[in-house]
């Protein structure tokens, strides 16, 4: 009943505050314009860029209200997002003006924002050996590394594949859901909490965003979801880990981070920034085959849905 009060609260807050905040944008010109000459623009009218506060302001009370969690991780949770929100509603303003935010200052306060929750604790420590089932703790400086890279990766990879109505929010829905259940089934509460707020969240948003878009959350929703979703894992299936268990939190989240590892190999092959814009993902390929929208996302959705109940088989199985 607690988790299903959480869902219900954060889905109402999100419903409740988007249209008046998409009300907002249209008087402010805080809008995502269509370009012809844009490849990445499907949209054929200008959409509110404003999801992402709702999303963060109904994220972060239902937590609290529901979790009771008043801890130092809590607020490097809190920080952390407020830094993302903050500088993707940068990056979000340059582009209602047609141009685009420089990519360092992003990745410097990704790195910040991985940092911070690190040093609050949440962080990969190690992992147990599947022969002699002893704790292997990893040195201090792989922990950092492998927390820094996990987090600023996934945050990252969510944000790439925010460019289809509907599909970053759907693929986290999803994800979170399997983080749910791994946390539920490996007795996390915390995690478990995290997960379904972040479920609530994510649905709340779909209603807004599903084909045909009426609302966009922006870099500052995508980069905050994968900060949570990348948090979650670490908090949760990644935490006293063994060597096979590991992959749980991979193939969840398996379809953005498989399809940008491509993306990003590819650009760097062709000597491109991996933070260029392009229409490389996997959505923007099927849409080429002659897929729409909505049957783009339904693949995917499909293919993440295979990945996660895989993730769930393989939990049970190592149990």
């Amino acid at each position: 009943m607690l988790y299903a009060g959480a869902l219900i609260l954060s889905i109402a807050i999100v419903v409740f505050l988007i249209p008046p905040l998409g009300r907002l944008a249209l008087r402010i010109d805080f809008v995502d314009k269509p370009r012809e000459d844009e490849e990445r623009k499907l949209h054929k009218k200008p959409i509110p860029l404003t999801a992402s506060y709702a999303i963060f302001i109904g994220f972060f009370i239902t937590y609290l209200l529901f979790s009771g969690e008043y801890t130092w991780q809590t607020g490097a949770l809190f920080l952390g997002g407020l830094l993302l929100l903050i500088i993707g509603t940068v990056d979000d303003w340059f582009k209602t003006k047609g141009k685009d935010f420089p990519a360092l200052p992003k990745m410097v306060v990704q790195m910040s924002a991985a940092v911070i929750a690190y040093l609050a604790g949440i962080r990969f420590s190690g992992f147990y050996n599947p022969f002699s089932e002893e704790y292997i703790s990893l040195p201090v400086w792989l922990q950092f590394t492998l927390t820094i890279l996990w987090i600023f990766g996934v945050t990252t990879v969510i944000n790439f594949s925010d460019g289809m109505d509907g599909l970053a929010g759907g693929l986290s829905a999803i994800s979170g859901t399997t983080l749910f259940i791994v946390a539920l089934t490996m007795g996390q509460g915390n995690s478990a909490m995290l997960a379904i707020v972040l479920v609530g969240v994510t649905i709340g948003y779909l209603k807004f965003n599903k084909p045909p878009a009426r609302v966009f959350m922006g870099d500052a929703g995508a980069t905050f979801l994968g900060f949570i979703l990348a948090v979650i894992a670490l908090d949760g299936a990644f935490k006293q880990a063994t060597v096979l268990s590991i992959l749980i939190p991979i193939l969840a989240l398996g379809v953005p981070i498989f399809d940008n590892l491509f993306v990003v190999v590819k650009r760097f092959l062709g000597g491109k920034a991996i933070y260029q814009a392009d229409a490389s993902q996997a959505h923007y390929r099927l849409l080429r085959a002659g897929l729409s929208q909505k049957q783009v996302v339904a693949v995917l959705c499909l293919v993440s849905v295979c990945l996660c109940l895989s993730s769930i088989i393989l939990m049970l199985v190592q149990m």
